[in-house]
């Protein structure tokens, strides 16, 4: 009798622990699911075949968008409000920047793209 209850015990508590590591992973996985939407691979060359970039505004391009993959990740790893405010100082910072780089053509269209992109990827648009 006594290995049967210790048998119940054992078997019992295996089952909890397991239970438990299952709904950590699923909440592992749904962290990583959502940070990994605030990963940017910006390539350029398409960027500015798309909107017609010259060689001077080529290079400037590569390096906003280089800073603007790096504020991206940096808004995914954090949490909560944190990250909506980086995610949005991010935005403001890459349009003020392209905005400064671009003609009023190009960033038109670089508007159209970035919020075809986000939306795309499940974040808010850029405004």
């Amino acid at each position: 009798m006594k290995k049967i209850v210790f048998t119940l015990a054992a078997l019992m508590s295996m089952t909890f622990a397991f239970a438990e590591e299952a709904s950590n992973s699923k909440a592992n996985a749904e962290v990583a699911a959502e940070a990994q939407k605030y990963e940017m691979n910006i390539s350029t060359t398409s960027l500015a075949r798309a909107l017609n970039l010259g060689y001077d505004e080529v290079d400037a391009v590569s390096c906003i968008s280089d800073s603007f993959a790096s504020d991206l990740k940096k808004a995914g790893k954090a949490q909560g409000a944190d990250r909506d405010r980086l995610f949005k100082q991010a935005i403001k910072r890459n349009l003020a920047y392209m905005h400064a780089v671009l003609s009023h053509e190009q960033y038109s269209k670089y508007l159209e793209l970035l919020n075809t992109t986000l939306n795309n990827r499940g974040v808010e648009q850029a405004r």
